[in-house]
């Protein structure tokens, strides 16, 4: 059965990285943060296992079958996210976050921003992020 085209279909790649963070606002006093982000607020950092899912969407090419070749996806998502946030303290090593708290909707919301420029507009970008297998966030872009 030959598709009759275009068909929309979305394409997934997964990757993992680890990395340490503290969760806390510098303007508030550390009894604030304490009760806010409790021991997320640990001014010895801790980390995370994070699971990061990348979802494009799109109109498959007729020629190839393909919405974006997940090799290529794999590629840079290696070369512009997890090079920059594995194994890194994101709060200390990462200027992305030298002004933003790196809760899970941050970090998301800065790995579509960073992956945006490199995808062609056409194609629909969502950034799914698990800080913990029951702790997940979505960014869907604006």
């Amino acid at each position: 059965m030959k598709p009759t085209f275009p068909i929309r279909a979305s394409v997934f790649r997964k990757e993992h990285f680890n990395a340490a963070h503290r969760l806390y606002n510098p303007t508030w006093s550390m009894e604030e943060n304490d009760r806010v982000f409790g021991k997320c607020n640990n001014p010895s950092f801790h980390g995370h296992n994070y699971e990061l899912i990348v979802q494009l969407t799109g109109e498959v090419d007729p020629d190839t079958g393909y919405v974006y070749d997940a090799k290529k996806l794999s590629d840079l998502i290696k070369e512009n996210v997890l090079r920059r946030f594995d194994h890194k303290n994101l709060n200390l090593d990462c200027p992305e976050f030298k002004e933003l708290n790196p809760t899970a909707e941050h970090i998301a919301f800065v790995v579509y921003s960073l992956l945006r420029p490199l995808i062609h507009e056409r194609l629909d970008l969502k950034i799914r992020l698990y800080e913990t297998e029951r702790n997940f966030v979505e960014y869907p872009g604006n």
